[in-house]
């Protein structure tokens, strides 16, 4: 085991959020090592993340699942806090593979509590969503908002990771931080959403058509009960969502385990977005309509009133500004092999 120094481990910290979360624990003075299984990610975001940060940076491949490898690593380093992102989050390929995603997300969250709780880490911070809200009967939706059923498979995972940590948080202090939708990418352009196969999350499509690599944008459904009859969002981007999970480690909390909503507290359809979108990098976009689509939830968008309070935190980019870091880091992309994006 390393000696002294201590490290908070990052599962999936090469994916989106967790590659940008592992940019900025490194800029707060944290030291990160990262597990992946290369499930959704690349090895060359861990080359980016280091050009970003001016230093190389602990990486074990591994699932999580496999309770023999991640026992290396807990045993090779002195892990002081735990931010547990690894889950597959496709609500689409979840209708499709949802004993895949209980075994993946829920299984993978029972080892790394199992080995924490044995190693005696002292914090885990969990990657929710607010998938577990269902369809909210008033929005904006608060910690206290009650849970309705998930409308996809995805929301029913992370409703069962969420029930098992609070059941083990008096002897593992956990911080479950539910995120609306996360879009944009690193401002450098270095770090953003990459993916395997199809997207499936409205941004990465439209990036898909603006570059040509997909000829229409389908809005699935337009007859829900919303100004302009597509689902509403709150998007928030994945660097202030970064930020958040800093703070999250930083807090002091008061019971075993708190819940934290981040997004930006405002609503936007699927329409908004798109005219955002062409709007702000000068393109059109071509656009169908398609069925509703399983799983998708009509309407939710944050009170993050809690997180503003008590961690000292809240969103400092526009929507505008990541759908333009969105569509350069896409752009970047369409010139750099390596990326495998």
């Amino acid at each position: 085991m390393t000696e002294g120094k201590s490290y908070i481990l990052v599962t999936g910290g090469l994916g989106y959020i967790g590659s940008h979360t592992v940019v900025e624990l490194i800029a707060a003075g944290y030291s990160p090592v990262i597990v992946d299984n290369f499930s959704n990610s690349h090895l060359s975001f861990l080359h980016r993340i280091e050009e970003l940060v001016g230093e190389s940076v602990p990486f074990v491949e591994a699932d999580c699942r496999d309770e023999s490898a991640m026992r290396l690593v807990f045993e090779s380093y002195r892990i002081s806090s735990i931010i547990h992102f690894a889950a597959f989050k496709s609500v689409e390929e979840s209708e499709r593979k949802p004993e895949l995603y209980f075994q993946n997300n829920v299984g993978s969250t029972e080892v790394v509590m199992k080995l924490a709780v044995e190693f005696e880490v002292t914090k885990f911070v969990f990657s929710s969503s607010c998938t577990v809200y269902g369809n909210p009967e008033v929005n904006p939706v608060s910690e206290t908002t009650p849970l309705m059923p998930a409308v996809s498979v995805y929301g029913k995972t992370k409703q069962s990771c969420e029930e098992i940590i609070a059941s083990k948080a008096n002897e593992l202090p956990a911080v479950i931080l539910r995120y609306f939708n996360p879009i944009g990418a690193h401002p450098s352009s270095k770090i953003g959403e990459s993916y395997t196969g199809v997207p499936t999350n409205l941004v990465p499509l439209l990036c898909e058509v603006a570059s040509g690599e997909r000829e229409t944008f389908y809005i699935f459904g337009d007859d829900y009960e919303t100004p302009d009859g597509t689902c509403i969002r709150d998007y928030i981007h994945v660097v202030d969502l970064a930020c958040a999970h800093v703070l999250a480690l930083d807090f002091q909390q008061e019971t075993p385990c708190d819940v934290f909503n981040l997004g930006v507290g405002k609503g936007y359809s699927v329409l908004e977005v798109l005219r955002a979108f062409e709007r702000v990098n000068e393109l059109v976009v071509n656009v169908a309509h398609a069925p509703r689509r399983a799983g998708d939830v009509e309407r939710i968008w944050a009170s993050s009133a809690k997180a503003e309070n008590l961690l000292g935190w809240s969103a400092k980019y526009t929507l505008e500004e990541a759908l333009n870091h969105a569509w350069k880091w896409k752009q970047r992309c369409l010139l750099n092999i390596d990326l495998g994006a």
